[in-house]
């Protein structure tokens, strides 16, 4: 189940129904799991803000890219978490404020999704029932941007010397990985690889460390009141900790 109001955040075959509002909770909490993951990734995290602030989020597990899903690209993913997002707004017109806590490659797929959520300041939506508290930093889909949280996710994507602990530092080995990673992670790991170069663009990783067209990547980060990024210092047999 993609929302968490009183109830478990479990995996469902069929779309989750819409929970009921938690009291006057007016917080809309995304979270968003990794690579090949699913709902049930995030449900203990789900038990535990519901547990400890019950009366004040509706906690909400990305449910439109599990499992295969998440191979299909950053961009195509990030596009279905923004549709999720407007539908869960649409929902709960008592919503005023919104976060995203994210895992692994689901803090890229956030990031992009909130590039086509942002409004710039001063620029609402038609009948949005919050007023905002600081119009200076724009919003999300109309709601105040307050955390924007990633554990674990590739920022800067997984391409370089050292920077994919498995593969041991051989260049000659991450060289050949960058030739095959979409055999085995179709776009996404072209993606992460910064192999992709769609249209003759650079790639996606780089252009999202700033505005571009119509998605305002940087402009949606510091749309948030906080900004923050968990990683491991050791034992990341995935990741090192400068690409976190």
């Amino acid at each position: 189940m993609g929302d968490l109001a009183g109830r478990d955040c479990r995996e469902e075959a069929a779309a989750p129904a819409p929970a009921p509002a938690v009291g006057g909770a007016d917080h809309l909490v995304i979270m968003v799991h990794g690579i090949v993951g699913s709902t049930a990734d995030w449900k203990y995290g789900a038990e535990q803000f519901h547990k400890l602030l019950e009366d004040r989020v509706i906690v909400h597990c990305s449910n439109s890219n599990m499992h295969k899903l998440t191979l299909d690209g950053i961009d195509v993913m990030g596009e279905r978490l923004a549709q999720e997002v407007i539908e869960e707004i649409n929902k709960r017109p008592q919503i005023t404020k919104i976060s995203f806590v994210a895992h692994s490659v689901g803090g890229l797929v956030a990031r992009y999704a909130i590039g086509r959520l942002y409004r710039p300041p001063g620029q609402s939506l038609e009948n949005s029932p919050q007023s905002l508290t600081d119009s200076n930093r724009g919003n999300i889909h109309g709601l105040d941007a307050v955390n924007f949280i990633t554990v674990a996710s590739p920022h800067l994507g997984s391409r370089g010397n050292k920077q994919v602990p498995f593969l041991f530092g051989v260049t000659a080995i991450e060289k050949f990985a960058c030739c095959i990673i979409h055999f085995i992670f179709r776009r996404t790991g072209k993606h992460l690889f910064l192999t992709d170069n769609d249209d003759g663009k650079p790639p996606l990783l780089q252009l999202m460390v700033d505005d571009c067209e119509d998605l305002r990547f940087i402009s949606a980060l510091q749309a948030f009141q906080r900004r923050v990024a968990y990683s491991n210092v050791g034992y990341d047999r995935i990741l090192t900790l400068i690409l976190k």
